[in-house]
């Protein structure tokens, strides 16, 4: 089997969503199912609708265009505010957008009209990770604007935490988005059909026990992929955190000196490292690097440590023979830059058996 490859327990990736669905399902929230991280592939998002998600989630339109050829039956939302130069292929192929400028909206309600369809889009509120929203102060005055606009129907609000500066989502947070969407509600009588809390970093403040007030809707994607929650990197409890391995091969194995010699500089991505003799050890290359994914976010199997990384080899203390492959967990990085290498093949495996028809 070609190696390094991802390998995609199907099976792994539904049951880490129903258990999702089922557990934010009883708190009256449902759940997005986000692809971008797998760089749209239609078998996952297939696992997903499966196993109940309400709506396919991407932030690059060319995996929702993918997705569609692919004959995925779901509603597809861009997650990422939309690029003036894209909006007749968002209006084309997206259901919904993610919006904060006006000046976008209108655009895609040209688009809209020129293809004769409807194109629903969502408001991000700003609540304090200073990367997409618009301030809470100014959403009236948007939202003003927004239901003038033809050919647009305004879906919803949703905000963005923890992705840029680490900002928790939590009760007050939350508990401003919930008044916002009451506000807008009121304001304007109209009803918001979506109020999106955030991404898998939520599912702490979600099933908390606390009340969850308007918001009825998250984005999953690293915590049905890998099992875990973003805030601290923690397994979450009955899922499958083996869902998606790496696999790389063996080039060379040797012992050699555990110090380098001679005068040292910065290496080749601009760090000056510092190294501690232990003599002669282990060393084992693979196959894999910088350019293939993120080394610092690579978990090996235990008894074998990571020792560095260049462009396209990964350096492991081992005795492993060449030709051997070593199985990586990942975390959301190392996922991310390897799903989009074109040296990474995939492998989809159903290894906890057939997935189910779609729920009810």
């Amino acid at each position: 089997m070609n190696a390094p490859r991802l390998e995609i327990d199907l099976s792994k990736v539904y049951d880490n969503t129903r258990i999702l669905v089922e557990l934010l399902g009883d708190r009256g929230i449902s759940v997005t199912g986000m692809t971008k991280a797998s760089l749209g592939c239609p078998e996952i998002a297939e696992a997903l609708i499966r196993a109940g998600v309400s709506a396919i989630g991407d932030s690059r339109i060319e995996n929702i265009q993918n997705m569609r050829h692919h004959l995925v039956p779901a509603s597809m939302i861009l997650t990422r505010s939309p690029m003036l130069s894209q909006v007749e292929e968002i209006v084309k192929y997206a259901d919904v957008s993610f919006n904060t400028e006006l000046e976008v909206i209108r655009k895609l309600s040209a688009a809209a009209g020129e293809a004769n369809q409807v194109h629903g889009i969502v408001l991000m509120v700003e609540l304090g990770d200073l990367r997409e929203g618009i301030m809470p102060e100014d959403m009236l005055d948007v939202v003003r604007e927004v239901i003038r606009i033809p050919n647009i129907v305004l879906k919803g609000i949703g905000a963005n935490l923890a992705c840029r500066n680490g900002v928790s989502p939590d009760g007050t947070n939350m508990s401003e988005l919930s008044a916002l969407a009451n506000l807008i509600e009121t304001t304007f009588n109209l009803t918001l059909e979506i109020v999106s809390g955030g991404s898998s970093a939520n599912l702490n403040w979600a099933l908390s026990g606390a009340g969850t007030g308007r918001i009825n809707d998250l984005r999953l994607g690293e915590s049905i992929l890998l099992g875990r929650e973003p805030l601290h990197r923690q397994a979450i409890d009955g899922l499958h955190a083996d869902a998606i391995t790496l696999v790389a091969e063996v080039i060379e194995s040797k012992v050699k000196p555990s110090q380098p010699w001679g005068e040292i500089a910065q290496n080749a991505f601009g760090e000056k490292l510092t190294f501690l003799d232990r003599g002669r050890i282990p060393q084992a290359i693979l196959a894999i690097g910088h350019q293939d994914t993120d080394p610092h976010g690579l978990q090996p199997p235990a008894g074998i440590d990571i020792l560095g990384a260049s462009s396209d080899h990964l350096i492991v203390e081992s005795n492993l023979p060449v030709g051997s492959e070593i199985t990586f967990q990942l975390n959301y990085s190392a996922l991310a830059r390897a799903m989009t290498s074109p040296f990474i093949a995939r492998v989809m495996k159903h290894q906890g058996g057939p997935i189910p028809e779609p729920v009810a």
